[in-house]
This record gives C-alpha cells, sequence and structure tokens, in this order.
C-alpha cells in the first residue's frame, strides 16, 4: 500500500490483495486459537479437572482479555513507529503466543497448564486486539464490511485446519492419540507445534507485506469521518460522579461477597463479585486523578482514559454491546463443553483414558473445523447478503440459524451428523465476527479506533466470565451436570443475540 500525499481528503480503495495481506495474519492467530478452544478443555480433562472445574479453570482466557485489550488499544492509537502503529503489536504478541504453543502441551499439572493458558491468552489479544483497528485506519468505510469479512475468512481457514490437526496426526498419520493417565497425547503435541510455527508466519507475512498510514494522513482521511462520528455524551463524567459511582459498585460487590461466603454458595460466583467490587476501586482512581488535574483530561493517563471512554461510548455501541453479550455467551457455554456433550451423550463415557473417550474428543476437533470452514464460506456470503437485506437482518438470520443449529445437538443421535448443524455455527460464527464490527467502526472517532475496540472487547469478556461462573453451577443444579443442556442454553442466547441487532442505530453509510 504505498502512502498517499497527508493533504489528500479521501481514503483509497484498496485493492483485493492488500486487503488479502492486511488480514493475512488472522489465519495464524485463528490457529493459535483454535487450537486452544478445541483442546484446552481436553487436556484439562486429562490433568485430572472435573467437569464442574472446567469453566473456572477457563476463567484465565476471558479475564486477560478484558485488561489486555483496551490496553492494547490504547497504547497501539498512541504509537507510531519503524514498524508503525499496529504491526509492533502483531510481531511482539505473534512471538509470545508460538512460545506458548510449544509450551502448553508439556504442561505435568493441572495448574501449571491453566496458568500456561492464561499467558497464551494474553499473547494472543496483544496480537489480535489491533487487528481490528487495523481495517478501520487502512480501510474506507464502504470497504469495512469487505475488510472484516476477510479476516472471518481466514479465521475460518485457519480454524478449519488447526481444530483437525489431532484427528489427521491419528488418521492419516498414524500419531497416538491417547497417552497414560495424566499425560497428554502426542497428536494434541504435535498439532500445538504446527500451529505455533504457522501463527508466526502468517502474522510475519502481514507485518512485512502491509503498510500503515501516518496519523497525520490518517487526521487528513478521516477529518470529515471524524466530525461525524463523535460520542453521544453531551457533558464529561464528573469527579464527583465517578467517586459516587466507585462507592456503589464497591458496596454491590461487597454484599454480592459476603452473601456468597455467608450463604457457602459455588465459589465461582466470586468471578462476579469480585468483578463487579473492582470496578469501584478503578472508578475512584479516576475521581481522584480528575480532581487534582480537572481540566487537562486527555493527559490523566492510560487507565483515566479507558474508564473515561468507557462512559463515553456512542449509544450504538452501547446497543451493540447488547449483541455480543448474548452471542459471546453461547460461543462460550460451545467452547467449553462441546467435548464434555459429545463424548458423554453421543458417545456414552467421561472416562478421559478410554477409546471412546478420545475418539469423541478427535470428532469435536473435527466439528469445530468444521464449522470453521462452513465460517469461511459464509465469509463470502454476507457482503452480499448484507447488500441485499440489509446488515441488521443479516447478522439476525446468521444468528438464528447458528441457534437451531446449537439446540439440535440434544435431538442428533448419530454423531456422525453433527457436523450439520455445524453449518449454522458456521454461519453465526463468521457474522459474530465481520457484522458488529463493520457496525461499530462505522460510529466511532477514528482516533480513538484501538481504544473503542479494546473496550469493545469488554462486551466479549463479561458474558464468558458470567458463563464461567454460573454455567458449571446451573448444570450441577438444574440439569445433573449434564453438558448437553449447556449448548442448548447458547442456542437461546444465539437467538437473542440476532433479535438485538435489529434496534441498533445506524448511520446511513454502514446500513
Amino acid at each position: 500500500m504505498s502512502a498517499n500525499n497527508q493533504n489528500q481528503q479521501s481514503q483509497p480503495q484498496l485493492n483485493f490483495w492488500q486487503i488479502f495481506n492486511m488480514c493475512f495474519g488472522f489465519l495464524g492467530i485463528q490457529f493459535g486459537f483454535a487450537l486452544q478452544n478445541a483442546n484446552v478443555s481436553r487436556i484439562f480433562q486429562t490433568l485430572g479437572a472435573d467437569i464442574e472445574e472446567i469453566p473456572i479453570l477457563w476463567i484465565a482466557a476471558p479475564l486477560t482479555g478484558l485488561i489486555v485489550q483496551p490496553i492494547i488499544g490504547y497504547l497501539s492509537d498512541n504509537t507510531w513507529n519503524r514498524l508503525g502503529r499496529r504491526r509492533p503489536y502483531f510481531l511482539i504478541g505473534a512471538i509470545f503466543t508460538t512460545l506458548s504453543l510449544f509450551i502448553m502441551p508439556h504442561s505435568p499439572t493441572l495448574w501449571i497448564a491453566a496458568g500456561m493458558l492464561w499467558i497464551m491468552d494474553a499473547s494472543i489479544n496483544i496480537a489480535m486486539e489491533p487487528f481490528r483497528a487495523f481495517v478501520g485506519d487502512n480501510l474506507p468505510q464502504n470497504q469495512r464490511t469487505q475488510g472484516y469479512a476477510m479476516q472471518s475468512f481466514f479465521i475460518g481457514v485457519g480454524a478449519v485446519i488447526a481444530s483437525a490437526l489431532p484427528y489427521m496426526l491419528t488418521n492419516y498419520f498414524d500419531v497416538a492419540n491417547t497417552a497414560p493417565a495424566g499425560e497428554i497425547a502426542d497428536s494434541v503435541r504435535y498439532a500445538f507445534y504446527f500451529g505455533g510455527a504457522v501463527l508466526f508466519l502468517a502474522v510475519g507475512w502481514t507485518v512485512i507485506s502491509s503498510k500503515e498510514y501516518s496519523p497525520e494522513q490518517l487526521a487528513a482521511f478521516h477529518q470529515q469521518e471524524s466530525q461525524q462520528n463523535t460520542v453521544t455524551s453531551t457533558h464529561n463524567r464528573s469527579a464527583k460522579q465517578y467517586r459516587n459511582g466507585a462507592i456503589l459498585w464497591m458496596l454491590i460487590g461487597a454484599i454480592f461477597t459476603a452473601a456468597i461466603f455467608s450463604q457457602d454458595l459455588d465459589k465461582q460466583l466470586y468471578i462476579l463479585s469480585l468483578g463487579i467490587f473492582a470496578f469501584g476501586p478503578l472508578q475512584l482512581l479516576c475521581s481522584i486523578k480528575l480532581t487534582n488535574n480537572p481540566t487537562e483530561r486527555s493527559s490523566l493517563g492510560l487507565t483515566f482514559n479507558v474508564v473515561d471512554d468507557l462512559f463515553h461510548m456512542p449509544k450504538a455501541m452501547r446497543q451493540l454491546a447488547v449483541v455480543q453479550f448474548f452471542a459471546w455467551f453461547a460461543l462460550f457455554a460451545m467452547w467449553i463443553y462441546t467435548t464434555a456433550a459429545v463424548t458423554s451423550h453421543h458417545y456414552g463415557t467421561t472416562d478421559v483414558v478410554t477409546q471412546a473417550y478420545n475418539d469423541g474428543a478427535d470428532w469435536v476437533g473435527m466439528l469445530f473445523a468444521s464449522y470453521n470452514g462452513f465460517a469461511a464460506i459464509a465469509a463470502i456470503i454476507i457482503p452480499f447478503l448484507a447488500k441485499l437485506v440489509g446488515i441488521k437482518l443479516t447478522h439476525t438470520i446468521n444468528m438464528f440459524i447458528g441457534g437451531l443449529g446449537l439446540i439440535s445437538f440434544y435431538f442428533i443421535e448419530d454423531p456422525s451428523m453433527l457436523w450439520l448443524p455445524m453449518i449454522g455455527v458456521g454461519f453465526a460464527w463468521a457474522s459474530i465476527l465481520s457484522v458488529p464490527y463493520a457496525m461499530l467502526s462505522g460510529v466511532l472517532p477514528p482516533h480513538k479506533m484501538g481504544v473503542y475496540m479494546g473496550i469493545f472487547n469488554f462486551f466479549i469478556v463479561i458474558p464468558q466470565l458470567l458463563a464461567a461462573s454460573i454455567l458449571g453451577l446451573l448444570l450441577k443444579v438444574f440439569f445433573n451436570g449434564e453438558a448437553i443442556y449447556a449448548l442448548m442454553l447458547g442456542g437461546l442466547f444465539m437467538m437473542l443475540s440476532g433479535i438485538a441487532v435489529l434496534f441498533v442505530e445506524q448511520n446511513k453509510q454502514t446500513q
């Protein structure tokens, strides 16, 4: 991509191969993400985790994203060096994710595996978060749906191969998919090695083949867009409002925590109560900073600016937060419970050392590969469908067929037929990864694209934290611990996401 004169007001259209190169790194990122999603529950169970413990062990992934993504978004908004604005973070994240993928399958104990998940997810988030803003930076508004759909395409292709790797290694290359109790199967180990190499090479290709506009060029391109995409709040949040908010959040969090302790409720609920409490001190810090320097809000540091931007989101972003909440609760339920659901409901076993369990777990990898394959196809179809029926109705259709797909797992008896509902799940997944971001990028101030994309991740993470807190309890209390019902609940939430998107306000350019 050649740099245009910074005085030019109209941002250039990019050709197919330029968009291809700038999105190609997502192929590698999804390799790591898909290997994590398809195999970490299996690793946890192999190392001795009970089914009720799996959500709490997974908590590292969403919690890390909650912390890392807005920080990286803010930093990348304010970075400019020889590699550019976003690309330094692509490279750093790729290096550490690759190392994590090499180390994870050698975890000797359950808690080391949980710690490695934390490190791996932090590294993936460092690499992944700026890619969303990268599209917003480099593409004019009328090409952003195409850009996010291209990312979805590479996510689908990468995840197909990565999710299927253990199965292919076992069935095509005679690599063992079983191991002694407490040891990770060779098929999983080798899949992680291969995934680490692919991730590093794919992200590296985007770093060397793509260019970035300077801050001055972006300011010139987006001058008119900046005037259109202003936040809806008409006044700034005061120090007193931050202080009162801090007191309220800490009080609610403390009462909730005390209730959990006194009533001996499920310990996973502490994730929610302590999370509510923790938002109080953040607001208190903002109150102190604002009291000491009430006029220069932009100079009050990373923490203040992220929290302040959170309270001054555009209205459409708040509405999209509801869409994301339902969608990602459903996805988290699917990711952490599909292995347990299929092996118990369709293969009739919960014993992790049996051949039946490992055959079922391998088949789950193939199912995850199939929905990502269908997502790659859906990513090609979505831009055309959006032009035909509108971007909101496109998302509604995709979420409904995905939700019905998850619910159908309960009714399909033959595990070899479970690929059929994955068609709908694949369309929903492609839509989740493209449509909300295309709608969001059209309402954000361009100079805060990174931090707002990071804040938007809150509404991906919070439903996952909620799911990690309550899904195990819900299954235990209402469904006798049967994991298949987590998939049915996920299907319901997916359809609620499709309804919620119909209420999102749009400007004319993103309709």
